[in-house]
């Protein structure tokens, strides 16, 4: 997964500069319209948006996320935004393998984690004045509250003859069965908006989030020998490509 990351953050980069050099064609100006002394009133573009909401698809070594966002354009080069997103967060230690029926399992995996932040923040536009709109760089941050809901991976049951055996809990039932649990996020990143529609925005953002509890943190794995909890998760930030998708309002 991470040399899949690298991969396309290599590709997305290598379009970014090749269309930075990309120069916009000024049409001519017809000789015989001027010399003829024709006027033509002018036409009037519509105001730029200066708000734009619209759809977070995010990347990362844990897998994918989706989230929505709402920005507000304070001024050519700086404009406020908000965010809300949802992905999965995994411990380092994970490690999936296979039984013989070709279904994944992770031995000592306890919980499955859900990571939810609410991000206010700020972005930057990039040297507007020297590359064309249609590559747009900028440098953003954020922070916001966090909740992280625990679910059950892992189901202990007691037998009749006092041992205990351990079933993995099916996803869409472990949503039902979760706990959730609050902290602080902010993330720092960089990226760049693409096209020259003003109605509308495309982008990229690479973005690192420092996402953390304090304290024991929260149980992630367990000790197969002893079915005890043995490893608490308390990083849950990390590297992010977030593909961006927006409307402009009016």
């Amino acid at each position: 997964m991470t040399r899949r990351l690298c991969f396309i953050a290599s590709v997305v980069l290598a379009v970014a500069v090749s269309t930075s050099w990309t120069q916009p064609q000024t049409p001519a100006v017809r000789a015989d319209s001027a010399a003829r002394g024709a006027t033509r009133p002018a036409s009037v573009p519509p105001p730029s948006p200066v708000s734009f909401w619209g759809l977070d698809v995010l990347l990362s070594t844990d897998g994918f996320g989706i989230g929505a966002f709402y920005r507000h354009d304070f001024t050519p080069d700086v404009c406020g935004f908000t965010s809300f997103s949802i992905s999965e967060a995994k411990d380092d230690r994970e490690f999936e393998q296979y039984n013989i029926y070709g279904e994944s399992y992770i031995p000592g995996k306890l919980n499955r984690f859900l990571v939810l932040p609410l991000m206010f923040g700020v972005q930057y536009r990039l040297f507007r004045e020297d590359i064309v709109d249609s590559f747009r760089p900028f440098v953003n941050a954020a922070i916001g509250p966090a909740m992280v809901y625990m679910m059950p991976y892992a189901d202990f049951t007691v037998n009749a003859d006092g041992t205990t055996s351990v079933q993995q809990v099916e996803y869409f039932h472990a949503l039902g069965h979760g706990t959730p649990h609050y902290t602080g996020s902010l993330y720092v990143g960089f990226g760049a908006n693409f096209g020259s529609d003003g109605s509308s925005l495309v982008g990229v953002n690479f973005r690192y989030y420092f996402t953390y509890f304090f304290g024991e943190g929260l149980p992630s794995m367990y000790d197969p020998n002893t079915l005890a909890p043995s490893v608490n998760k308390k990083d849950f930030g990390g590297f992010y490509i977030t593909f961006n998708v927006g409307t402009g309002v009016n």
